[in-house]
This record gives C-alpha cells, structure tokens and sequence, in this order.
C-alpha cells in the first residue's frame, strides 16, 4: 500500500550516504511517515528549486556545508523555523540565526601530511601551508570546491581580505601541481610522495582507514592528520544541515523529521554509522574520531562561509588558486 500524502515527507538532498538512508528508515519506523528523497548534488538541487518554484513537492531540504545552505537561503528556497526541539538540539553557532537551516553533523578542516617528510610540528597550523618550507610540497583540490570556499571565507571574516589573500597566495606558491580530484586524491598524492602535505575534510582520511581495499589502508598509513591551529583560533568546522523549503506542502512532516535528525535518538544513531562528528555536544563520536580527543574549534558566525563566499572565490582567482 503507498502511503499517502499525509504520510509522506519528500526530502531534496545533496547528501548521498548510506548513514541518512538509515537515519530515515529509523523516522519512518518511530513515526510511520515514509521519506522520499530525491538525491542532486547542491547546485543541481538550487536550479531545480528555482524552476519549480511554487509548484516544488520538496518538504526538506538537505546539504553538506553551510556555505550551501546559505545560498539556498538567500535564493527564498528555505523558510524559517524555530521549535524548541531545534533550539534545543543544535548549539547556535551551528545554525542559522534566523531558523532557515539547521547543522546536524559535524566536519573539520584538517592538515595530512607525510609521516616520513614532515614532522607534526611543522604543520600545526593553517598558515603552515604558506610557508617556503613548503615549495613546491603541497597538493589541494579546486578552489572553486565549497569547503575551500567555506574555509578561506571564515579567514577573511576573522583576519580580513589581506590576511586571507597572503595566505592563498603563499599556499599556490608551493603547490606541487595544478589543482585536481577531490579531497582523497590530496591524501592519496601525498601517501605516494608527490607532496608532502594537504588539506582535506576529516572524514576522507577515515573513510580510507576502513576501506577493504588495502591500497588504500596502506595509503592512509603512510600519512598523518592535524587538527590545525589549536595554538590560535581552532580548527576550521563546517556543518551538514537542513532546512524547511519555502513551499512546502507538508512543513509539519519537515519540522518533525528535522526535529528527528537533531534529537539524541538521531545523533546516537549517526555516531557510530558516519565519520562526522553529532551535531549535540553530549552523544560521543565514533570510536576513531573520539581517538582524537577535545579539540578546539574556530568561532565564526556560521552566516559568514555564505556571506563571504564571493570574495572568497575573487581572492582564490586573484591568488592564481584554480
């Protein structure tokens, strides 16, 4: 029997892990509302919101990085919401200030380097990466990637545009090639000595520790990871989230299913089955990443990695960084 419409919440996500499938086969167990999700990366997902305007059967809308989240927002697609579940759930550096997206997992911005060509201390920091030290050892991915983004845009609302631009510019003086591949490719260039350093979402390092092929576990133990800058602002840490679309035709099914993805039941679920980290401070990380111990992470307004997301790409274009 299909169920209808009022059981039903349709999801547009840009997420694509077998962790959510599980997280929405356990909603609709608790609650017998059935999730339908329509899978897009983020820009394919924005295009298609805008087209279908009013006329969208998105309940949910669902993406990794806030930057992301901010331009759906800006766009009109999200409307703003606020329950005390929500409030509760999530901390508010980690949210939207006005309720128009809500973070529910974790990710940090993290430094890998070579065991046998770098010592910890030498990359203990961000502003490592610039230095001549490293002429011509680093690899990274595309500055046009919206983590690279994220992360230079909440430098620039720390240390301003000029700070921001030095730095950009230091690290594409030691690159060892022209950007390419995505953040396992750095880890995996570095691993065969093509660089000596990288900078990469933490879950790429993880997610090749447990692979079954042994290539790539012989890789990642050929490398390290830095939680960078604890001697200064912290590491850099970005959200997955979501929020309720602006035309929603079921926005009570969102709000309980959003509520859901932030509550304890939900984030005790995704720990052990994600290598992100649970949005609530008080549900413990997967055994590896609990390895890593407390860390301190950067303040930033999360609004920010969206509101200075243009003048990010301008200084990356600037800094020669494709």
């Amino acid at each position: 029997m299909q169920p209808n419409d009022a059981q039903v919440v349709n999801v547009y996500s840009a997420r694509h892990y077998d962790a959510d499938r599980r997280l929405y086969a356990a909603f609709e167990d608790a609650t017998g509302v059935a999730v339908r999700v329509l899978p897009a990366n983020a820009e394919q997902l924005l295009e298609r919101l805008r087209v279908e305007g009013d006329a969208t059967e998105a309940d949910l809308i669902v993406a990794a990085d806030a930057g992301n989240l901010w331009r759906m927002k800006e766009a009109g697609l999200l409307r703003n919401t606020t329950t005390p579940a929500l409030e509760q759930g999530v901390p508010a550096r980690l949210r939207d200030p006005n309720g128009a997206y809500w973070g529910f997992s974790k990710r940090a911005r993290v430094i890998i380097y070579r065991k046998d060509a770098v010592q910890p201390e030498e990359v203990a920091s961000f502003d490592d990466l610039a230095r001549p030290r490293f002429r011509s050892q680093i690899v990274a991915r595309s500055s046009t990637n919206v983590y690279q983004l994220s992360m230079l845009a909440a430098r620039i609302e720390r240390l301003g545009p000029d700070n921001a631009r030095a730095w950009a510019s230091g690290v594409r003086a030691n690159f060892a090639r022209d950007p390419r591949g995505n953040d396992t490719d750095q880890i995996k260039a570095v691993a065969a000595g093509e660089a000596q350093a990288t900078l990469c979402n933490h879950y790429y390092f993880f997610r090749l520790m447990r692979s079954e092929d042994g290539a790539d576990r012989e890789a990642v133990s050929k490398v390290g990871l830095i939680l960078p800058d604890q001697a200064g602002a912290g590491t850099h840490v970005n959200i997955s989230g979501a929020g309720v679309a602006t035309h929603a035709k079921r926005p009570e099914r969102a709000v309980q299913l959003l509520e859901y993805l932030v509550s304890d039941a939900a984030q005790a679920l995704l720990a052990p089955l994600n290598d992100e980290f649970p949005i609530r401070p008080g549900v413990p990380a997967a055994p590896e990443l609990a390895a890593l111990g407390a860390f301190k992470e950067e303040e930033v307004a999360l609004d920010a990695l969206g509101r200075r997301q243009a003048e990010a790409a301008r200084i990356y274009e600037e800094a020669g960084w494709r």
